[in-house]
């Protein structure tokens, strides 16, 4: 061959290697390309085991589902006047890279792997504010995390915002406080979420986060999911502990998850659950109580099969709305045909072993609250609080009332003791008890409100709560889940009390009445956003 052949056969090869190599890093970058403008993971209304699967999947990095999260919120919290979160978290997409990295580097997931919650003001965030929905505490960063929060961060959990409260926790109808005004309903913004978890509740049931936490003192979990179409899950008292959460009434105080499913209110509760913690004395109770292998096992959609459920008329026939009280007769007809018996009950003498449960503690247990936190805190007693003029006009006689009248917590005087040494308490509880004993039941049921959400500014609308009147003094686990919808697109709850430490029977009904109905549905007016071009 030619000198001048193999230089031509020379210049065509290397020619031809150059266009591949053109091509190829041509594919590449349009392989690329593609990959980054795929479509992202949808976060509206996905689930705990939606995200988990998407990761595994890699249709999206912990990265870019916080940024799809961060996206709606400020889509939606704001321009709609939604106005469920108070503050988000400036370490949140470093969180996520930090678990995008452990997950390339490992190759396994945490329980709750980029998980982004939704967090009541209530509380404490190390370095992110933790107010109680009060401009006296505004600013205020603790140092340390919640109990709960510790170890929901620990299981891969992500604190994406702190959500809106009623101030102080004070009002279970309406979630308004001096620091961020008023929280609306995402399902009918002319009505409220409930209180005083209703910017948790607002923001899940809007798909600003995956889920969340809210606080129970007498409704404040239950109300607001019903009022939400959420699950909420309020605890057997000392389940959970309550080191770092700011009190309203400590002896009845709990805090819990608010979830789109049980499902996920079922995972988180899971986390949670960690036996005693020397921070909460109370949650000794809970020692040998929690199942080996998590509540999870629990989750069975055919777990209504034999059940036996006491219908409590007491509260469903407490002056019911019609359209509420439909919800509940189709509620105990879909148990039925879901395999359970289902029978009424009373409880004897319900009137007055249900009195004088209630107790003024509030200025006791936040005072200890504050002086905890240490001289960084902005104010150290409720008296303080009052004197600063702020908060919101709303509140003021509760905070003028509880000055008034607020006492220690005694356990020697009735109706001011923990749940498991107050006579008063005991009574009410073993009441319960053996009623639920003699009819062979797993749960009682009750509609969650009697009444649909009240209007905006209708503060004479609070009508039809009936958490208030049992788990909060008896400390017994109580579930609500989505029932249904009333006038103007509202929701209704369907409420199961169990007894003591028995959530693993009232996760096994609810999952099961929720499979077998299927009520939940996202709010219309807070759709998937538009890809990004």
């Amino acid at each position: 061959m030619s000198n001048l052949r193999k230089t031509g056969l020379y210049l065509l090869l290397l020619w031809g290697s150059a266009l591949l190599a053109t091509s190829c890093g041509q594919a590449r970058r349009e392989q690329q390309a593609t990959t980054t403008n795929r479509p992202p993971f949808e976060v509206a209304e996905a689930s705990i085991a939606d995200v988990q699967q998407a990761l595994k999947r890699g249709d999206c990095s912990c990265e870019q589902l916080v940024q799809a999260y961060q996206a709606r919120i400020a889509a939606y919290d704001q321009p709609t006047h939604l106005n469920a979160i108070v503050v988000t978290n400036p370490a949140a997409l470093a969180e996520a890279r930090q678990l995008d990295a452990e997950y390339r580097r490992t190759g396994k997931l945490r329980p709750l792997h980029c998980i982004t919650l939704i967090v009541k003001d209530n509380y404490n965030t190390a370095g992110l504010q933790t107010a109680a929905g009060s401009l006296a505490l505004k600013g205020f960063e603790p140092t340390t995390d919640a109990t709960m929060v510790r170890d929901l961060k620990a299981a891969g959990a992500i604190v994406l915002a702190k959500s809106n409260m009623a101030e102080w926790a004070f009002a279970p109808m309406v979630t308004i406080s001096s620091l961020a005004g008023e929280t609306r309903n995402p399902y009918n913004l002319a009505h409220v979420p409930a209180g005083s978890s209703g910017g948790t509740a607002a923001a899940v049931a809007a798909s600003l986060g995956t889920a969340g936490l809210g606080t129970d003192t007498g409704n404040s979990i239950r109300g607001p999911s019903s009022h939400n179409a959420l699950v909420g899950f309020r605890p057997t008292l000392g389940l959970l502990s309550r080191a770092g959460i700011v009190p309203l009434y400590l002896r009845n105080d709990t805090g819990g998850p608010m979830a789109r499913s049980v499902a996920d209110a079922t995972r988180l509760l899971e986390v949670m659950a960690t036996g005693p913690d020397p921070a909460d004395p109370l949650t000794t109770y809970s020692a040998g109580k929690i199942p080996a292998k998590g509540y999870q096992q629990f989750l069975n959609k055919n777990g209504l099969r034999g059940a036996r459920i006491g219908v409590l008329r007491t509260l469903s026939e407490r002056s019911p709305d019609p359209q509420v009280k439909a919800l509940f007769e189709q509620a105990v007809a879909d148990l039925r045909r879901a395999g359970a018996t289902v029978v009424d009950v009373e409880i004897p003498d319900f009137a007055q072993v249900s009195k004088g449960q209630w107790a003024s503690v509030f200025k006791h247990d936040v005072d200890q609250y504050l002086a905890a936190q240490g001289p960084k805190a902005p104010v150290h007693n409720i008296d303080q609080v009052l004197a600063s003029g702020k908060y919101a006009a709303y509140i003021k006689g509760n905070l003028q009332d509880e000055l008034a009248h607020g006492v220690a917590p005694s356990a020697s005087v009735a109706g001011r003791g923990e749940a498991y040494t107050d006579p008063r308490r005991i009574a009410f509880r073993n009441a319960v008890t053996a009623v639920m004993d003699d009819q062979k039941l797993g749960a009682l049921v009750y509609p969650t409100w009697n009444n649909p959400p009240a209007k905006v500014g209708d503060l004479k609308g609070y009508k039809g709560d009936n958490s208030q009147l049992i788990a909060p003094h008896t400390g017994q686990p109580a579930f609500t889940v989505p029932m249904g919808f009333t006038y103007d697109n509202l929701p209704a709850g369907l409420q199961f009390l169990g007894r003591s430490f028995d959530e693993p029977t009232l996760i096994t009904y609810a999952y099961a009445y929720e499979q077998a109905t299927h009520h939940r549905r996202p709010p219309a007016q807070f759709p998937a956003l538009p890809p990004r071009k």
